[in-house]
C-alpha cells in the first residue's frame, strides 16, 4: 500500500486564491465622466451619478479609478463611494487587480489566528491569480505568533519561512 506522506504530515495549506472565491470585481472608471477627456464638471458629474443603478454593484468589490491622465479632485472619488458603500462588499481606489488584493487582505485580517495554534502551515505559492508579496506578508504576520511553523510553496516542495522556538 502506498502511503501519502504529504497527507499524513498534518500540514494545513492556505491558498491565497481561496480568499477571492465567489467575489466579483467591477471596474468603475471615472474617465467616462470627464468633460472633453480632461476634467470633471461637478454639475454634470453629480447628475450622471444620480442616474446610476447602484444596486447592480451589490456584493461586488469595486475598483474605483480613472484610466485617463486627468486631474481628479478628491470629492470626485467620494461621491460614487457614498452611493456604492451600501451595496458593494468593498470600494477600493485602484485598478481591479489592486481592488481584488485589497479584498484578499481584508479577508486575511478577518482570519481567526487561534485556528492555527501550534499548526504547521503552508502558504500556497502557485495558482491562477498572482498577488503582490503583501498577501504572503499579511498571512505571515497574522499566523507567526501562534503557528508552529510557516512554509511557502506546495506541501510536496516547501521553503521554510518561520519555525517557532521552544
Amino acid at each position: 500500500m502506498i502511503k501519502n506522506r504529504v497527507e499524513a504530515s498534518g500540514l494545513i495549506t492556505i491558498d491565497p486564491e481561496a480568499f477571492a472565491e465567489g467575489i466579483t470585481v467591477v471596474d468603475f472608471d471615472l474617465s467616462q465622466y470627464l468633460w472633453q477627456g480632461l476634467a470633471l464638471r461637478e454639475k454634470d458629474f453629480r447628475e450622471a451619478m444620480k442616474n446610476i443603478r447602484w444596486a447592480k454593484y451589490s456584493e461586488s468589490v469595486v475598483a474605483l479609478h480613472c484610466s485617463a491622465d486627468a486631474i481628479i479632485p478628491i470629492w470626485a472619488w467620494m461621491i460614487p463611494t457614498a452611493s456604492l458603500a451600501p451595496y458593494a462588499a468593498l470600494v477600493h481606489h485602484g485598478t481591479p487587480q489592486q481592488a481584488l488584493e485589497a479584498w484578499v487582505l481584508k479577508r486575511i485580517d478577518e482570519i481567526d489566528p487561534l485556528k492555527y495554534r501550534g499548526a504547521r502551515v503552508v502558504i500556497k505559492g502557485c495558482g491562477n491569480r498572482s498577488f503582490s508579496p503583501a498577501v504572503q506578508i499579511a498571512l505571515t504576520v497574522k499566523l507567526r505568533h501562534l503557528s508552529r511553523s510557516i512554509m511557502f510553496g506546495e506541501p510536496c516542495a516547501t521553503v521554510p519561512v518561520y519555525k517557532a522556538t521552544l
